[in-house]
């Protein structure tokens, strides 16, 4: 299968997770966009969503579902997300499509979190892919600093030559260099440096469930 086709495959597997007439937790990335996809065969179940972006609200709205402001809201059932990474535990890395902040404030309004994600994703230890951060700009080149007496190379993340700016208005730092041997003791400190707005890892709002597509279908991995 190729890529595409796995994540296809995974989208459509996320149906199951959703909780007729409750409100979904909806992410963002390319995977998700099957997800969506595939949600639109049961809109009609679904009263509709709380989504971590711009681009998947708009989607939402395109296929008949509606979108709630997380304010709105109470605590949701689920959240169907991708993942940059994934290690054992259900730990993750995400933020490649620059919506982290969302995506974990979504996450941590849900009481379950599935992830889904082909089996590239899967790794021993998180850092192989970069590891996003979200950063007020003026903090940047100090927190640039900080990781690199971390051993870490921070990069700040361009789009047509110029700094990327999130849906929050903010900037986002790509760290390379590191082995979260720890994610959630790593979480913890990198949160709690000025000027950090999200550190993209997810393990104080890990994964419940893991649906990792492979060439054999499916695999359900629960943590």
């Amino acid at each position: 299968m190729t890529q595409d086709e796995l994540k296809t495959l995974v989208g459509r597997a996320a149906l199951k997770y959703v909780v007729p007439d409750e409100i979904v937790g909806v992410g963002t990335g390319s995977t998700v966009n099957k997800f969506i996809e595939a949600l639109a065969t049961m809109k009609d179940r679904v009263p509709g969503a709380v989504s971590s972006s711009v681009a998947s609200t708009e989607r939402l709205q395109a296929i008949g579902v509606r979108v709630f402001d997380a304010n709105e809201v109470g605590e949701l059932a689920v959240y169907i997300d991708g993942a940059d990474e994934i290690d054992g535990r259900g730990h993750m890395v995400k933020g490649g499509g620059a919506a982290l902040t969302r995506e974990k404030i979504v996450a941590a309004q849900s009481r379950r979190f599935v992830c889904i994600a082909d089996e590239s994703k899967r790794v021993e230890a998180l850092g192989r892919f970069p590891i996003p951060v979200e950063v007020i700009p003026m903090a940047t080149q100090r927190l640039v600093r900080q990781f690199a007496a971390k051993g870490g190379s921070a990069k700040l993340r361009q789009k047509d030559g110029q700094p990327l700016v999130t849906d929050n208005g903010q900037h986002i730092l790509d760290v390379t260099g590191l082995q979260l041997r720890d994610p959630l003791a790593f979480e913890s400190e990198v949160n709690q440096w000025p000027g950090v707005v999200t550190v993209g890892v997810f393990a104080h709002q890990k994964a419940a469930v893991c649906l990792l597509a492979t060439a054999g279908g499916v695999q359900v991995i629960e943590y």
